[in-house]
């Protein structure tokens, strides 16, 4: 092989090494993502709600039940619709009814969200982003537009 030969041989060769590592790192980044989605994204139905999800909202007042051991019962609501969540564990302390809340999980085949992470707000002026965003749209909540 002459000096040219080896060189592209070389490059190719770097070139296909990179290709799968970047092939490699996508398909697992693929595999973790989990897409959020709102009490009114679930029920139109429009994308596919299969598969681990996060679902954002307000926690509707006077849904929470935790009458059935450490297996706590509540809905979460946007302006138009509201989805019971069952969530297994011990909620964070500063988990309330009327509050902003981040659950992830997956929904069930009779329209319950099964959350396996609860996220609640850590101080008075904190919405997660993507909550807020869809509250805002529908014009629902009107909190202070720093984050």
């Amino acid at each position: 092989m002459t000096r040219k030969q080896k060189r592209s041989v070389v490059i190719f060769g770097a070139l296909g090494v990179l290709a799968l590592a970047v092939a490699l790192v996508l398909s697992a980044l693929g595999e973790q993502v989990t897409f959020f989605r709102t009490p009114s994204d679930l029920m139109a139905g429009s994308e596919d709600n299969s598969g681990r999800m996060r679902l954002g909202g307000l926690v509707v007042v006077g849904s929470v039940d935790n009458s059935a051991g450490n297996q706590v019962k509540f809905s979460v609501e946007d302006v138009n619709h509201e989805i019971e969540v069952v969530y297994a564990g011990i909620l964070p302390d500063l988990f309330r009814e009327g509050q902003g809340i981040i659950a992830e999980g997956t929904l069930s085949a009779d329209g319950i969200f099964l959350a396996d992470t609860v996220l609640a707000k850590h101080d008075e002026t904190y919405m997660p982003r993507e909550v807020a965003e869809s509250l805002k749209e529908q014009g629902f909540w009107k909190g202070d537009e720093q984050q």
